[in-house]
């Protein structure tokens, strides 16, 4: 052989030599282990960050101290990468540096290959950049193939170890299944005594609410006169009902005897249970509302309710209208601040400091007379005196609603507007003499 291919062969063979069995390169900063094996220092520590333990990739042998540095080894890796280098790095045709990399072909050639007739017409990206993309390759299969190594190692172990984490969750789930049923038996003989006391609870109450209802049947089908000579007694039981119950029966039960109350007496029968304002107060038929004006202290729970007014003084009829032609009679003759009217259902009943949206009046504030709808302010009506009764006449068929006197014969303003929802009566006060709705017999009589 001649020279040059001698020293080929001897770097080769010297190049086995000096390979890391991890990273397949030569060794860079060599450590020698207990065993006697000897690895990049970076090589071991990365192999022992993925494996947990500090065993030599080679035999497997456990090294307890910091393995110290080869640093005869480091010397001749170092003189034969030096050696290697500045044979690699030299063109073998032209003894220039070989500084590029034809893309096409895939080698190392100098700059005068790459001029030459062979290299024509190629492209060529420098050595260092295509080294550090091969570096990074390598780097990510070599971290796969340390992580594949470790899987398989430990997989005896971490299958004893998941036997004995099911093992013990299986236990717990037996205790915890235990404890729970014992819970479950002492509740449930808790409930069934409670159920028991509130079904006989319930049963007297059903009892006492049917002779309630049968006593206000025989009343109201007594006739006219004994429906008003005893309307106070039978709206007095009515709220006892209400003040001592709260559930769902006597609720429904309750507003079933209202609805046929509202039928056979006014039009517009106030609501004493959830639309008044707190600082109002309701006769007990109740077909009047006054505001006494005190301070009183405020029920939280009775405040919170959706459908109360917080803020504005003022209470809405029991009954919504979405059709038809209705009247009723208001006497405002003694109180010199209110408002009689309509609102819609979806009025404004929190958060509001003055007149809320959604409602159509008419009203007097001691001086004026004026009208009020939701697009303008309120509108004063000259010419005329104070009334002593305001007639409503709602006809949402021909979308408009007018005030007059009790006969008719003046008309003090017509709203006309097209209702899309149902509507109430609205009454408002700040006076503490009453407003007052009055029967439809009265109406007749004058």
């Amino acid at each position: 052989l001649s020279g040059g291919a001698r020293n080929g062969v001897k770097t080769s063979v010297l190049r086995c030599r000096l390979f890391v069995c991890c990273c397949h390169d030569v060794f860079d900063r060599p450590v020698a282990l207990l065993c006697g094996h000897s690895f990049c220092r970076d090589c071991v520590e990365q192999y022992w960050s993925v494996s947990d333990s500090r065993q030599c990739p080679m035999c497997r042998q456990i090294s307890a101290n910091t393995p110290s540095l080869n640093l005869a080894l480091g010397n001749v890796c170092q003189a034969f990468l030096h050696h290697k280098r500045h044979l690699e790095e030299l063109c073998k045709v032209h003894q220039k540096k070989r500084t590029l990399v034809c893309c096409v072909d895939e080698q190392l050639v100098c700059e005068i290959c790459g001029q030459s007739e062979e290299h024509r017409n190629h492209t060529y990206r420098p050595v260092q950049e295509v080294v550090e993309e091969h570096k990074y390759r390598v780097s990510i299969n070599m971290y796969w193939c340390f992580k594949c190594e470790s899987f398989q190692y430990d997989a005896a172990d971490l299958e004893n170890r998941i036997k004995a984490g099911f093992k013990d969750i299986h236990q717990l789930l037996d205790d915890e299944e235990k404890a729970m049923f014992n819970e479950l038996k002492l509740e449930k003989k808790e409930k069934l005594e409670s159920l028991k006391i509130k079904n006989e609870m319930i049963s007297e109450e059903i009892q006492m609410l049917t002779n309630t209802i049968k006593d206000l049947e025989k009343e109201l089908n007594s006739g006219d006169i004994r429906i008003i000579q005893v309307s106070s007694f039978m709206w007095a039981t009515l709220i006892t009902m209400f003040g001592r119950k709260s559930d769902d029966l006597s609720v429904t039960v309750s507003q079933s005897i209202i609805q046929t109350l509202v039928n056979t007496k006014n039009a517009a029968f106030l609501s004493v249970f959830h639309f008044s304002n707190f600082h109002l107060t309701l006769s007990v038929d109740p077909t009047s509302v006054w505001n006494p004006n005190k301070s009183e202290v405020i029920n939280e729970q009775s405040n919170n309710n959706i459908e109360r007014f917080a803020d504005c003084p003022c209470v809405l009829g029991y009954v919504g209208y979405s059709t038809g032609k209705h009247t009723w009679d208001v006497d405002v003759e003694e109180n010199t601040s209110w408002m009689v009217g309509v609102a819609v259902e979806s009025v404004q009943r929190k958060g509001t400091n003055g007149l809320p949206s959604g409602i159509w009046c008419i009203g007097h504030d001691g001086e004026v007379l004026s009208v009020t709808d939701p697009l303008e302010s309120r509108v004063p009506l000259h010419g005329f005196a104070k009334p002593t009764v305001v007639r409503v006449n709602l006809d949402l068929s021909a979308g408009r609603l007018s005030f007059s006197d009790l006969l008719g014969e003046t008309v003090y303003h017509t709203f006309t507007h097209n209702f899309t929802e149902k509507v109430f009566p609205f009454f408002y006060t700040k006076c503490h003499f009453p407003l007052t709705i009055l029967p439809k017999s009265f109406n007749k009589e004058i």
